[in-house]
């Protein structure tokens, strides 16, 4: 028999992480704020009275290491949140690694089993994406790390002594412990719910190159400066974004997406020729050789910009996760705890969004299960999953989470 979760506890304890930073049906817990770490705390107390040791590291994770000796299982998530995010966005992972911790220790057979859970620093991207993951992998150096900046210019440095966590160490992957990384999260997108399934065994999960193109032109008066005397970088960037769009349109295959996420104009008034521009480009795919013909596809269209004026134009690359293949043992652990408490109503499919797993995929063999979300809708207040299928979700990983268990643990 599998460990069972409780449900109530579960919904009970994701409500109340709701609650740090609710706004409506949404939620404002950006990484480092005051609402965040006072979550975080939350969150530790939590874990300890569930019986792990509990810490909030030198870069803000929360670990609940479990007493146990022997090969461990990794599970977590995030608990940070877009500017405008969803409630269950990377705290649904976060609780149910909780529950799963709590169930297990329930369960008199498998209490001797090593679990670790985590909320992981800053997976949104605040100051650095996947700060946390990447802080506990060793993927970047620490100084890297504290050099990142958020949009006020406010370095992880900055942000650390302002928490009080300067003088803490970083919690580190330790190779003879960790064997193996879980993660659960909402599917944040169509596809469960489209095609009538209640879980999601994920097969790989996209990378992402996110770019930032700088327009420098010459501010001036709306009215008095004739078109052909003008270096509008407003008007640059409108035109360079519309042959951004023909082209990655052009090699993008089934899966890709591209996105302009962000357009600032500076100075920003009706009567004035912006001076300058920025815009955000990002796109995804799980091929790598696809994602850096499109990235030379931008360079080559900005380089023709440059060389025609009268603006110029300037490339930085913000962000680059490349993609990560799943374990497929961990995946056939998830597939058969669907199967056994959703038969029928479980698919394999590919992540399109970025998760922590994918940093841990480099260092240790990891896998991610999704559960529906409600209309596709994420990184929004209206973000939402049925508490039933919140729960069905917690108990697959539960059985899965004890297979694997079980598994790393046999003599």
């Amino acid at each position: 028999m599998a460990p069972q979760i409780d449900p109530e506890r579960l919904l009970s304890d994701l409500k109340t992480l709701r609650s740090f930073g609710a706004c409506g049906n949404g939620v404002v817990r950006q990484s480092f704020c005051d609402v965040d770490m006072a979550a975080r705390r939350w969150l530790a107390g939590r874990m300890a009275e569930a019986g792990l040791e509990a810490r909030i590291d030198g870069v803000g994770n929360v670990i609940g290491r479990s007493p146990n000796d022997g090969r461990a299982l990794l599970m977590g998530s995030h608990t940070d949140t877009q500017p405008r995010g969803g409630w269950l966005d990377g705290a649904l992972g976060v609780i149910y690694a909780l529950e799963v911790a709590r169930a297990l220790a329930e369960d008199r057979a498998r209490a001797h089993l090593p679990l670790d859970i985590a909320s992981w620093m800053d997976e949104e991207g605040s100051y650095l994406g996947c700060l946390g993951s990447a802080s506990f992998t060793e993927s970047m150096g620490d100084e890297e790390i504290r050099r990142a900046a958020n949009s006020d210019g406010r370095s992880v440095a900055d942000a650390l002594i302002a928490v009080g966590l300067a003088d803490q160490a970083p919690a580190r992957l330790e190779p003879e412990r960790h064997r193996a990384y879980l993660e659960a999260h909402i599917e944040q997108g169509p596809v469960l719910e489209a095609e009538g399934k209640l879980i999601g065994v994920v097969t790989s999960i996209v990378g992402v190159r996110t770019l930032t193109l700088t327009f420098s032109g010459q501010q001036n008066h709306a009215g008095t400066t004739p078109m052909a005397l003008r270096r509008d970088a407003g008007d640059a960037l409108i035109v360079l974004a519309a042959r951004l769009r023909e082209a990655l349109g052009a090699l993008a295959a089934e899966r890709t997406v591209f996105t302009i996420g962000r357009i600032v104009f500076d100075p920003g008034a009706d009567s004035i020729i912006p001076g300058r521009a920025e815009m955000s480009l990002q796109f995804r795919d799980g091929d790598e050789v696809l994602l850096d013909r499109m990235a030379a596809a931008v360079d080559r269209l900005m380089e023709e910009a440059n060389r025609a004026g009268p603006v110029r134009i300037e490339l930085a690359e913000s962000s680059h996760l490349e993609s990560a293949p799943m374990d497929p043992g961990l995946q056939d652990h998830l597939a058969a705890a669907a199967e056994r408490h959703a038969p029928g109503q479980w698919m394999r499919m590919p992540s399109g969004a970025a998760h922590d797993a994918q940093i841990f995929a480099r260092r240790v063999p990891s896998a991610m299960l999704f559960v529906p979300s409600i209309g596709g809708i994420s990184h929004d207040f209206a973000e939402d999953t049925s508490e039933a299928d919140i729960a069905l979700g917690c108990q697959v990983l539960a059985s899965a989470a004890a297979s694997v268990l079980e598994e790393l643990n046999r003599p």
